[in-house]
């Protein structure tokens, strides 16, 4: 079921967001080399909590952590596990939820850590612009798939590829909810969008081929050939005069 949020829900489900972007954005002092992604995860639960919310990934079908922490050639899903440090030369993308007064938010930003390659900053910015390219076209009487064309299409004329299997979603009183966002599509097919829907558009680009496969953990999405992959994701409602990012540091950031 497809829902159309009313003003209240709306801005309900922003302060969720706002407080998963405030989050995020507090972690960026921290993606330095040598931190630990124990210490990443408890600083954004810690933060979340004193917000007055809950870190809405942690306890969701299993996944043990509040934060989702994937590095270099790891997609998404990633768990911090306190063995694990970052390294300078790494991308790592941190993907983040909260639940307030039982509405959600979702947000996810790649980062640097120290000096990266040329090929990995321009993986992560093309996948940036794609995720704002496919909010461009999240707008009443559009589709789905003018979404995902509008990502598939930069993303692939600037040589990356577009992971398949995971896309974006609804959100609302539920972290996942219908209609599916893929990243690649057609113009003009899918589900029809309407002004009231809450989704979250997430872009996940890979340096090399599209192909992935889950890890060991059950839950770490690799890429197949082992070459790195970037994601950023924001939450957006769509209302008559089109797309409103709600996932933004002080929804203007």
């Amino acid at each position: 079921m497809v829902f159309k949020r009313s003003n209240r829900e709306i801005e309900m489900i922003s302060k969720s967001c706002q407080i998963v972007a405030d989050t995020i954005e507090m972690l960026t002092e921290y993606v330095v080399p040598g931190v630990s992604l124990i210490d990443l995860d408890n600083k954004a639960e810690e933060y979340i909590v004193s917000r007055g919310a809950r870190p809405a990934f942690k306890g969701y079908m299993g996944f043990p952590s509040t934060l989702c922490i994937s590095i270099d050639d790891a997609v998404v899903h990633g768990i911090p596990h306190g063995h694990l440090h970052l390294e300078e030369g790494q991308i790592v993308g941190i993907d983040c939820g909260a639940e307030l007064n039982g509405f959600y938010g979702d947000h996810a930003k790649t980062f640097a850590v120290g000096n990266i390659s040329d090929e990995k900053t321009k993986l992560m910015q093309i996948t940036k612009e794609s995720l704002h390219k496919g909010i461009e076209q999240a707008k009443p009487g559009n589709y789905t798939g003018d979404i995902g064309h509008a990502v598939q299409t930069h993303a692939e004329s600037n040589g990356f590829s577009v992971v398949r299997e995971l896309v974006g979603h609804g959100i609302g009183e539920n972290l996942h909810e219908e209609p599916q966002i893929p990243n690649y599509g057609k113009p003009k097919q899918g589900y029809k969008l309407h002004a009231g829907m809450c989704i979250a558009i997430e872009p996940m680009i890979n340096l090399g081929s599209k192909d992935i496969f889950t890890a060991k953990d059950g839950w770490t999405i690799l890429t197949a050939d082992g070459l790195v992959s970037a994601h950023f994701e924001h939450t957006i409602a769509i209302k008559e005069d089109g797309p409103h990012i709600l996932s933004k540091v002080n929804r203007n950031g």
